[in-house]
C-alpha cells in the first residue's frame, strides 16, 4: 500500500487491474485502517478515473454474494447519495411505487453514511428483514414485487471499510460504486448521480454492459429527479433534459422535499407518503422518480410513467407492496 499511496500522492492514476487489486487486498485485511483511510482520502481530493472506477466495480462484483433474479426483468432504483441535500428517502419510496405498478424491483441499499437516514435505516425502522438468502429474496420479488438487498450482507469485502466510512461521515468513492454493484445484476438500472462528471463516467461504463439504463442528475445538484429544476438524463441511446412540465407538474422549492432530522422522522415521512398522506410536492417528486423507472423498463413516456406511478401511490398499491414485504419479514 505504501507504494500505491506514494503514487497517488504524486498524482498518478491506477490502472483498472491495480485498482481491482487494492480493493481485493482491502477485503483480505491486507491493509491497516490508517492505510485504508489514507487511500479513501486521496479520492476526496481528486476525481476517480474511469479505469479506477471500473477496477473497483469489478472487484466488488467478483467478491459479492450473488443472487440470481434472472427470471425477473428487475430494475434497481438507486442514487449515489453524497449530494448533501438531505431529502427524504425518495428513491426508496419510488421503488415501492414502481413495485405497486407491477415493475419488479431489486433495491440495493445501505445505511446512511453522509446522510441522516439511508434506505436501510428506514427499512429497518419499518420492520423489513435483511437477508441474503436467495429463497427469501425470490419470494419477496414474487409476492411483494420488490426485494431489499442490504449491501453489507452481499459485500463481505466491505467489512473493513464500513467502520471507516462511518467515522469519516463524508462521501467517498464507495458512494459512486453503490448503484453499480447490485449483487442481483438487474437487467435495468435507474441511477441518480451527484454531478455531471460522474454521470458521464457511469454512461461510459454502462455502455460496455448489457444493462438497460437511465442516468439522472438534477442540474441543481440532486442525485435524482428533484423537480426543483431541470434534470439531465442519459440512456444507452440518447441524452436529454427533463423539466417538471414533462411530468405535468409545477416547479418545486428545495424546502418542499427536505427530509427528517432523525431516522424516526424519516420513517414517519416515509409512512405518510406511502399511505397517500404526503404533500403534493412529496407525492410528485416520488412519482416522477418512479415514472423514470417505469419508463426505463416499459419504454413509455415520462408523463405516462408519472400517471401510472400516481395511480399506484394514491390507490395504495405501493403501500400494499410494503405491507407484503413486512409480512414476509415476520
Amino acid at each position: 500500500m505504501k507504494n500505491i499511496l506514494n503514487r497517488l500522492i504524486n498524482h498518478e492514476i491506477l490502472s483498472s487491474a491495480e485498482a481491482k487489486d487494492v480493493l481485493v487486498n482491502i477485503s483480505n485485511g491486507s491493509y491497516n485502517p490508517s492505510q485504508i483511510t489514507a487511500f479513501l482520502t486521496v479520492y476526496m481530493m481528486r476525481s476517480v478515473s474511469i479505469e479506477e472506477l471500473s477496477g473497483f466495480r469489478e472487484a466488488l462484483l467478483d467478491l459479492c454474494i450473488k443472487v440470481d433474479l434472472s427470471a425477473y426483468n428487475t430494475i434497481d432504483l438507486c442514487g449515489t447519495g453524497g449530494d448533501g441535500k438531505d431529502t427524504f428517502n425518495i428513491s426508496t419510496l419510488a421503488s415501492f411505487v414502481a413495485a405497486g405498478a407491477g415493475v419488479k424491483v431489486a433495491k440495493h441499499g445501505n445505511y446512511g453514511v453522509s446522510s441522516i437516514s439511508g434506505s436501510s435505516n428506514v427499512m429497518e425502522k419499518l420492520g423489513i428483514k435483511f437477508s441474503n438468502d436467495a429463497g427469501y429474496i425470490e419470494k419477496s420479488i414474487d409476492k411483494a414485487g420488490i426485494a431489499i438487498l442490504h449491501a453489507p450482507l452481499f459485500h463481505p469485502a466491505m467489512k473493513n471499510v464500513g467502520p471507516i466510512r462511518k467515522e469519516l461521515a463524508v462521501k467517498t468513492f464507495f458512494n459512486m460504486l453503490g448503484p453499480m454493484v447490485n449483487p442481483s445484476f438487474p437487467k435495468n438500472q435507474l441511477v441518480g448521480v451527484f454531478n455531471l462528471e460522474l454521470a458521464r463516467m457511469y454512461a461510459y461504463l454502462y455502455q460496455n454492459t448489457d444493462v438497460n439504463f437511465t442516468i439522472l442528475h438534477s442540474l441543481d445538484g440532486y442525485d435524482e429527479v428533484s423537480l426543483t429544476g431541470a434534470t439531465k438524463t442519459i440512456t444507452s441511446t440518447m441524452e436529454g433534459m427533463l423539466h417538471p412540465e414533462d411530468f405535468g407538474v409545477r416547479l418545486l422549492l428545495q424546502s418542499e422535499i427536505e427530509g427528517g432530522t432523525t431516522i424516526e422522522d424519516s420513517a414517519q415521512i416515509f409512512m405518510n407518503i406511502i399511505s397517500g398522506k404526503g404533500t403534493e410536492a412529496q407525492n410528485n417528486v416520488v412519482c416522477a422518480n418512479a415514472a423514470m423507472a417505469i419508463a426505463t423498463v416499459t419504454k413509455c413516456s415520462p408523463l405516462e410513467g408519472f400517471q401510472i406511478a400516481k395511480e399506484s401511490l394514491l390507490s395504495g398499491k405501493g403501500l400494499l407492496s410494503l405491507n407484503k414485504l413486512k409480512d414476509l419479514s415476520k
